[in-house]
C-alpha cells in the first residue's frame, strides 16, 4: 500500500511540472508517460482520468506555493511586514520557483477559463484562499492601528494580486524579470506610503 501511495505522489509531482509548463491541453498522456517513466496502465491505476490527475497536480503546485508564503509570514509581527514578506516570495520565484513553469495559479486560470470548468473552479478556490489571507492580514492591521482605517482590505488585496500576477505574465511573456521587479518596488512603496500609519 505504501508503494502505491509513493507512486501516486511521484506521478502528481512530475505531472505538476509538466502541466504548469505545457498546460493541461498541451500535455498528452504520452507526455505524462515520458516524465513519469510509467506506462499508460500504470498511470490509470492511480487516476481515472487525465482531468483527475490535473486537479491533483494543481493542488500539489498550489500547496508548494502556499507553503512558501506561510513560511515567509511566520514570525512576522506587523501587517505591512507580512505583506512585504509575501512580495519577497514572488521576487524569489524568479530564480527559484516552487514548480517549473511559473505561477501555477496564473497559468491554470488563463488556460482553464472556459475550456476546463473543474480546473477553473479549483483555480478560483486557490485565488479566493489567497485573497482571504491578504484581507485577514490587512483587517488585523487596521484593528491593531498599523494600517490606515481608510484602507479597504478587499481593494488592497485586488491591487496586490492583480499587480503581481500581471507583472508575472509580462515577465514571462518578454523573458525579462524587470516587469516583476518594477511591480514589487511599486507595491513596497504603496504599502508604506498609502497603507502604513
Amino acid at each position: 500500500m505504501q508503494k502505491a501511495a509513493e507512486t501516486r505522489a511521484k506521478i502528481i509531482q512530475q505531472a505538476a511540472g509538466l502541466f504548469n509548463q505545457q498546460g493541461y491541453a498541451g500535455s498528452s498522456i504520452s507526455d505524462i508517460m515520458r516524465v513519469t517513466g510509467l506506462q499508460k496502465g500504470g498511470i490509470y491505476n492511480h487516476f481515472h482520468s487525465k482531468e483527475e490527475l490535473a486537479l491533483a497536480a494543481f493542488d500539489f503546485a498550489i500547496q508548494l506555493s502556499s507553503q512558501q508564503f506561510l513560511q515567509a509570514i511566520r514570525g512576522k509581527r506587523y501587517a505591512i511586514e507580512k505583506l512585504q514578506a509575501m512580495l519577497q516570495v514572488y521576487q524569489q520565484f524568479v530564480d527559484n520557483p516552487p514548480i517549473p513553469g511559473g505561477c501555477p495559479l496564473l497559468n491554470t486560470a488563463v488556460e482553464s477559463d472556459d475550456a476546463h470548468p473543474a480546473l477553473r473552479d479549483r483555480a478560483q478556490q486557490a485565488m479566493t484562499s489567497w485573497q482571504r489571507l491578504i484581507i485577514r492580514i490587512i483587517a488585523k492591521g487596521i484593528t491593531r492601528g498599523e494600517i490606515r482605517v481608510t484602507a479597504e482590505p478587499e481593494t488592497v488585496a485586488t491591487i496586490l494580486i492583480a499587480t503581481i500576477e500581471g507583472a508575472l505574465m509580462m515577465s514571462k511573456l518578454y523573458s525579462n524579470t524587470v516587469y516583476l521587479e518594477r511591480a514589487i518596488e511599486h507595491l513596497h512603496r504603496y504599502l508604506v506610503q498609502e497603507l502604513s500609519v
